[in-house]
C-alpha cells in the first residue's frame, strides 16, 4: 500500500471530465496538493493508506466552483441601492460611496467578506476586478483561496491611481511581486471599451502577449454602450477591440448581452472566452447573453456573479440555475444548456478562460485538489435520480459542507477554518454604520 496524505470518499463524484460522468462510491486520493488518483472506494482502500480519510456517504464531490467575474470588495455595498435605473444607482449611490470609502481597509474587509461567502458557497477560485488589487491578492493568499487578480486599468483617476500609465505600472509591480504564488494568477483588467482609450489598450495587448496573461474586460454589456460606441467610433465595441488586436484567445469578454450572428462567429473563430453573469444582467435590465448560440458556435462560456452591488450575492449555485433556465427561455429550446453544461461552465470552462485549465476545473489525476462537497440528503433533495440535475435545479449553496483548495480544508462541516467569523462580523458592522450614514447624508438615501 502506498502512503498518501488524504483520501475523500463520497456517494457520488462528478469529475466534469469526461462530460456527463457520475461515479458511484468512488474515492479521490490526494497527495501534496494534487489529485493523485480517482478509484472505486474498495480499490482505493486496497491501494492506499491515507493520513486522513474523509467519508462523505451522503454527498456529491464536484470540482471547486470558479467565479469567473466579480468585484469582491463591493460586498460592503451589498443592498445599498436597489431597484433603481442604472445611472441613478451609479451616480447617486455607488460612485459617491466608492469615492468616499474605497481604500486599502475597504478592499481588505470587503475581500475578506467575499472570501467567506464564496467558500461557504463552494467557490474555490475567483477572477477579480477592482482597485487596490494587491490587497485582495493578500487576503486570498492568507485565507488559502485561489484567485485570478485583475490588474485594473481605467482612464479616470481613483484613490489607487491617477491615469492609465499609473494603473499599468502599478499592476506590473504587483504581478512581479506575486507571480510565484501558486494560489495567484493574474490578468489585465481594462474596465470597458467606453472607459479605456486606444493607447492603453494597445499597450495592454503587447504586454499580455509578452507575459502570456489574459485580458478581462466588460464588453457589450448594454444596448446603450453599443449604440454610444457606434456613434462615437463608427463601429461596435467588438469591432473596435478587434482592430486594436484585442479579440483573440486571451480575451475574457464579460456580459456580452448585445451580439449579432456575425459577432458570435468571430468570437468562435478567434477563440475568445465569454463570461456570462445572468443574475446581474437581469437585475440591471442589461439584456440577455445568447449563451446557447455561443455554445453551439463553439465559444467557451464561463460563469460569474459580477459584484454584490448589482447581484446581490456571490452564489454560483444560483448563477448555474439561472443560466440554465434563462438559456431555455431565450432560445425557446427546453434542451438548451442542460445541467451538465451548466456545471461545466462554472468549473472547467472558467478554468480554461483563466488559462488554468491544466490545473483546476475538473477532478482528474494530476490537477490541483480544489474540491467542493455538497450534502445531498436533505428532504428538499430527495429522491435523487440524477445528482447533477439536483446540483443545478434543486440544491443551493447552503448544502455545501466542505471545501478544499490544494487539498487544504477551508470549510469543514460548514465551518470556515481560516477566517475568524466573529471578527469579520464586527468589521462589517462598522462599515455598515459608516456607509449607511454617508448614503443618508447625500440626501438620496
Amino acid at each position: 500500500m502506498k502512503n498518501v496524505e488524504k483520501m475523500i470518499s463520497a456517494r457520488w463524484i462528478i469529475p466534469v471530465e469526461p462530460d456527463n460522468q457520475v461515479l458511484d462510491h468512488h474515492t479521490l486520493v490526494i497527495h501534496e496538493g494534487r489529485i493523485l488518483d480517482l478509484q472505486p472506494t474498495p480499490e482505493a482502500e486496497r491501494r492506499y493508506q491515507a493520513d486522513t480519510h474523509r467519508r462523505l456517504d451522503r454527498h456529491a464531490l464536484i470540482p471547486g466552483l470558479i467565479n469567473a467575474h466579480t468585484h469582491s470588495p463591493m460586498t460592503l455595498l451589498r443592498g445599498l441601492a436597489d431597484d433603481l435605473p442604472l445611472m441613478d444607482w451609479l451616480q447617486n449611490h455607488i460612485w459617491p460611496a466608492e469615492g468616499r470609502f474605497v481604500g486599502e481597509d475597504f478592499v481588505h474587509d470587503g475581500s475578506l467578506l467575499a472570501a467567506a461567502e464564496m467558500l461557504r458557497g463552494g467557490t474555490t477560485c475567483f477572477n477579480d476586478m477592482y482597485f487596490f488589487p494587491e490587497t485582495t491578492a493578500l487576503v486570498a493568499s492568507r485565507v488559502g483561496l485561489r484567485a485570478a487578480i485583475g490588474l485594473i486599468v481605467i482612464d479616470f483617476p481613483s484613490s489607487w491611481a491617477a491615469n492609465g500609465d499609473e494603473y499599468i505600472a502599478k499592476g506590473l509591480e504587483i504581478y512581479d511581486r506575486h507571480k510565484g504564488n501558486a494560489l495567484l494568477s493574474f490578468c489585465f483588467a481594462p474596465h470597458a471599451p467606453y472607459t479605456v482609450s486606444d493607447e492603453p489598450l494597445k499597450r495592454l495587448v503587447t504586454l499580455a502577449d509578452e507575459l502570456d496573461l489574459p485580458i478581462h474586460m466588460h464588453v457589450h454589456e448594454t444596448a446603450h454602450e453599443v449604440n454610444e460606441a457606434t456613434a462615437r467610433f463608427g463601429v461596435r465595441p467588438l469591432e473596435r477591440l478587434a482592430g486594436l488586436g484585442l479579440s483573440g484567445a486571451n480575451l475574457m469578454a464579460i456580459h456580452m448581452t448585445q451580439l449579432q450572428p456575425a459577432e458570435i462567429a468571430h468570437l468562435a473563430q478567434a477563440g475568445t472566452h465569454v463570461v456570462h453573469c445572468p443574475e446581474s444582467n437581469l437585475k440591471l435590465a442589461s439584456g440577455f447573453c445568447p449563451v446557447q448560440a455561443l455554445l453551439e458556435a463553439g465559444v467557451n462560456v464561463a460563469l460569474g456573479t459580477d459584484g454584490t452591488a448589482s447581484n446581490n450575492d456571490l452564489d454560483m449555485f444560483g448563477e448555474m440555475r439561472t443560466a440554465a433556465l434563462l438559456a431555455k427561455g431565450v432560445s425557446g429550446n427546453a434542451a438548451a444548456l442542460p445541467a451538465h453544461t451548466a456545471l461545466r461552465m462554472a468549473t472547467l470552462n472558467g478554468a480554461r478562460a483563466l488559462g488554468l485549465g491544466d490545473e483546476i476545473g475538473s477532478l482528474v489525476p494530476g490537477k490541483r485538489a480544489d474540491i467542493t462537497a455538497v450534502f445531498m440528503d436533505d428532504l428538499e433533495c430527495r429522491p435523487v435520480y440524477d445528482p447533477v440535475s439536483h446540483l443545478i435545479y434543486a440544491c443551493g449553496r447552503h448544502q455545501v459542507s466542505d471545501v478544499w483548495v490544494d487539498g487544504r480544508p477551508l470549510l469543514r462541516d460548514r465551518q470556515l477554518t481560516t477566517i475568524d467569523e466573529a471578527d469579520l462580523h464586527r468589521r462589517i458592522g462598522i462599515w455598515q454604520e459608516k456607509i449607511a450614514r454617508a448614503d443618508h447624508q447625500t440626501g438620496s438615501g
